[in-house]
């Protein structure tokens, strides 16, 4: 095989490796928040956890969300998006609004000890909603493009736009109604970010293995990006 195209999809099965595992500690993390024992009053906006574990945590998750980021890299250069102009919109939203949650988690830790209804959690709690919003949309976006573009088959052509709808159904609502829920609801949305880490690392190798001659992106060949082949 080409070195380089060898590299390439290393690069794939590596970023893939990198989601999968961001997610599932990011799942983990989800369910650890919604059953420990609060430490600080529910209307601190650290809660459950004093200043220290939530800056803690604020930190992985930050580092969390550079994994997932190499998710939705490695999705456009599976070819998975195809060449549409669809794909290329979703995918810069996607990727924009990722940096923005990442940054967004480490400066939160500034409110760690501000109360829920101060003017600066107003702020942070506007910035992930904004966040929230607009890599939902970006993912559905994402999600039609892989499907047009029919390169994946399959449950995994589906797991973009999977993706893009929980955040409207359930993640939305949920962080709108209950603490709980929310964590839950995250949980879940983690999963299928595993999902998607799982699906890119696994083709990776057996495209590697089928298709040497292939650039980065595939073109002109969906056996590249197709998981299942």
């Amino acid at each position: 095989m080409n070195t380089q195209h060898e590299r390439r999809f290393r690069t794939i099965r590596r970023a893939g490796l990198l989601c999968f595992f961001a997610a599932m500690i990011g799942a983990a993390s989800g369910v650890f928040l919604a059953f420990i024992q609060p430490a600080v009053p529910e209307n601190q906006w650290s809660y459950p956890l004093d200043v220290t574990a939530f800056t803690a945590i604020q930190v992985w998750f930050a580092l969390q969300h550079v994994g997932l980021l190499l998710g939705l890299f490695a999705l456009r250069w599976a070819g998975a998006l195809g060449q549409s102009n669809l794909g290329h919109i979703g995918h810069l939203a996607a990727v924009t609004s990722m940096i923005g949650f990442a940054v967004t988690e480490l400066v939160a830790i500034v409110a760690a000890q501000e109360t829920k209804g101060s003017p600066l959690v107003g702020i942070f709690g506007a910035a992930y909603g904004v966040f929230s919003i607009v890599l939902g949309a970006a993912l559905v976006v994402e999600g039609i493009a892989v499907l047009r573009a029919r390169v994946w088959q399959g449950w995994q052509r589906w797991i973009p736009l999977a993706l893009g709808m929980w955040v409207f159904v359930p993640l939305l609502p949920a962080l709108a109604l209950s603490f709980l829920g929310a964590r839950l609801a995250i949980a879940g949305w983690m999963l299928l970010f595993a999902a998607l880490g799982w699906v890119l690392m696994g083709h990776a190798g057996r495209s590697a293995r089928k298709n040497p001659e292939l650039g980065f992106e595939g073109r002109g060949n969906p056996s590249l990006a197709n998981p299942a082949s």
